[in-house]
This record gives structure tokens, sequence and C-alpha cells, in this order.
């Protein structure tokens, strides 16, 4: 019999103010289960990696979308494949390393045996032993090929989709945010590391946080004190069409209107100093005066450049209180050694344990902890009004976190 998908009554949305979200979306498990179907397999495209992670025929990495395990490989005619993580006989995961390389794919529980284009080739005694056992002469291998998922690429990195509703990526994220990604990956692309984040929250409450640049200068102290991250600098908020994906960014020089750098943020700028000041450092490398980009691509991409840290951050639900965000680090192919050198010294700053991203990791989890206690009540996010819309000249706006619920309502049917 089949599970129902019913949602229950009392988790009809309770309000039409878009500032408004209910504390049961972080810790209700039936919510969390709807996700991984209307969401996560719904409309809507999800990161895998990166072509540069699988250059060989025969390359493969195990990624998610959602809870669903995936294998993204490289076909050897050179196309890319993404197919479900799961043999098609006992459900069992067949690739249980990160990456490898491999020229068929086979199940280590019984041995079935698929290509790399996820099609059953064969099946371990399939005519039995000595005459007996074996399966039905009209089992067909045809009905048994592992569920493949719809990819398309940009700039290199490749997204999957189980759903035939999800528009082409270039319409998905639209012309201003793809010229977002055009402006950092302006280069073939090379892989300098990775990180692995376990955060004690759900993974919504971190997809907000990368959406909330209100935050940036109050939260993270060493923004201000050692001027990454200014109120007054220039700067603003873009969002697509549909308010689903976000840009914030911050340049160098500040608007003509600095009222905003009258307002008092915490800073430590009388108590320390950096005794290395060359994470700091800035090399313009992209044509313009940005410091800091923050692009977010629904449901769970992060397309990062903080000084010349470049970086994407793939969000992954471990549970209705539990989420892992995978770091992948990243240069040019071109790069220097004294520019790699560079890079890995800014990421120090801005990585998982860095001075500034560290509190992003703490910080969810103090809201999941606050809030599972009275569900029903609601959070109130009005700054910058109660519209969806973009904002230049300033960061202090929550439109494009309103922007995040108007598309997970949309997908979750709420």
């Amino acid at each position: 019999m089949q599970a129902s998908t019913a949602v229950r009554t009392d988790h009809a949305w309770p309000t039409d103010d878009p500032t408004r979200v209910p504390y049961w979306v972080y810790s209700d498990e039936e919510v969390y289960a709807l996700e991984q179907q209307r969401l996560f397999q719904g409309p809507t495209w999800n990161f895998l990696g990166l072509e540069a992670e699988i250059p060989n025929p025969g390359d493969y990495k195990t990624t998610f979308v959602g809870e669903a395990p995936i294998i993204l490989l490289r076909r050897m005619d050179g196309g890319i494949n993404a197919l479900m993580n799961r043999c098609e006989h006992k459900g069992a995961l067949i690739c249980y390393k990160p990456r490898g390389n491999v020229r068929e794919l086979t199940c280590v529980y019984h041995n079935w045996v698929y290509n790399l284009d996820g099609k059953l080739t064969g099946v371990a005694f399939r005519k039995g032993v000595g005459g007996k056992g074996g399966v039905d002469a009209d089992f067909d291998t045809n009905n048994h090929n592992l569920v493949r998922l719809r990819v398309d690429t940009y700039r290199g990195l490749i997204f999957g989709s189980f759903s035939q509703e999800t528009p082409p990526f270039r319409d998905y994220l639209g012309a201003e945010l793809l010229a977002s990604i055009d402006r950092v990956f302006i280069k073939p692309l090379k892989v300098l590391g990775y990180h692995s984040q376990v955060l004690p929250n759900n993974w919504k409450l971190y997809a907000e946080n990368n959406k909330d640049s209100y935050h940036a200068s109050l939260l993270h102290v060493f923004h201000n004190t050692f001027g990454v991250v200014r109120p007054n600098m220039g700067g603003g908020i873009k969002l697509s069409d549909n308010g689903w994906h976000h840009l914030s960014y911050t340049v160098r020089t500040p608007p003509n209107d600095d009222a905003t750098g009258r307002e008092q943020v915490r800073s430590l700028k009388d108590q320390y100093k950096l005794n290395d000041v060359t994470m700091m450092e800035h090399k313009l490398e992209l044509g313009d005066l940005v410091t800091n980009s923050i692009q977010t691509i629904f449901p769970n991409l992060v397309v990062q450049q903080i000084l010349n840290c470049l970086a994407v951050r793939q969000l992954v639900p471990r549970g209705v209180d539990r989420s892992e965000l995978f770091w992948t680090v990243l240069g040019f192919e071109d790069d220097t050694p004294e520019m790699l050198e560079l890079r890995l010294s800014a990421n120090n700053l801005v990585g998982p344990a860095g001075f500034i991203s560290m509190e992003d990791g703490c910080v969810g989890g103090f809201v999941q902890r606050a809030t599972k206690a009275r569900p029903d009540d609601l959070s109130v996010m009005p700054m910058g009004g109660r519209a969806i819309e973009p904002s230049e000249g300033s960061r202090v706006t929550e439109a494009a976190v309103r922007g995040f619920w108007k598309g997970w309502r949309e997908c979750m049917k709420l």
C-alpha cells in the first residue's frame, strides 16, 4: 500500500503575511519527510558536483539530492550521468566510496552489474547452478535499470533533477543571476580541497542564514573589526524573478549616502589585531571591486567569493534537526603558486572554522533548540518591508529570506 502524502490540517500555513514563518517548519518530522518528495525530488535543480571532479571517463563521485544517494559519473563518451546509488535488487548502496574510477557498476551484495548509463547488464546466477535455481525465463533486465536523473550543467557546475517539470537550468536561475556565476567562474576550475561540516540544525536554518545579509555585520564581529564587510560598504541584494535564488554582494567603494555607516555595531578593533594579515589580502582578479559575493541557488547550493577564496557549498539534510555542509574550495587551473597560497590563506578566514564562518555553524543550533518548545509560534522578518524584491545600495533586508519561503511553500504546496 502506498504511503499517504497528505499534510495534516495543523500544517496549513497560518498567515498570508510573508514576514511570518511558523517554527514547526524546523522540527516537524512529517514535513521533513514530505520535503524529500515534494522539494528535493520535485521541480528543483539540486547541485551534484563539478565537472572538474570527474574529468576522465569512468570517474565518479557519490553525492546526494536531499537524502537520496546519487552517483555522479563521467561516461566513456565524455557525457555526464547522475544515477540513484541504489541497486534495483535489494536497494543496497552500489558505490560506497566518496570517489573513484570504474568501467561498470557492481553491487557487492549480490553482484548485479550495471553499465555507466545505469542499464542492468548482469545478474549473478541468472541461470542458476547445475540447472537448478535462477530467475524465471520472462525476467527482463530492461525493467530493472537504475533510476536516472536529468542533468544540466553551467560553468562547470553540475545539477540534477528527478522531475520532468523542472525548466532548463538557465531558465530556472534567470539571466541576471547566471551573470553572477559568469562573473566568478571566469576560467576552468581546479579543486583545492574539501571540508565537511555537520550542523546541529534543520537544513532550512542554514539556507535562511545564507540569504540573510542583515546579520553579517552583527553576528560576525570579525567583519567590523577588520573591515571585510561593513554596513557602509556599497553593494546590495539581487533576486531571481520568482524570488527563489539570490545574490548578496559588497564592494570596496561605499555609497554616496553613508548614513548606514553611523549605525553602531560591535567591533573588537581596540582589543585585537592580526599578526598575520595575509589572509586579508585581496588581489583583484575578477574585473571589479567586489569583496564578498554570496549567491544561493535554491534549494541547496551556495556559490562563494570572499576576497580570493572561491568555493561552492552543498547543503545536505541529515534528519529533522541535523544537516551537513560540504565545502569544495576552488581555484583556477592557471593559478600561480602565489595565488594558490593566497586562496588557501583566505580559506582560513572564511572556511567552516574560520574567523567569520564559525558563527554560522552554531547559530542555527541556537534557533533549533529554542523553537521546538512552541512550534506553533511564528518568527518575524520585517527588515526591508514585506516585499520580495532586490535592494541596491543596502543589505539590511530580509527579502531574500522571504523569497526562500515563497519557493519552499510553492514546492511543498503549503
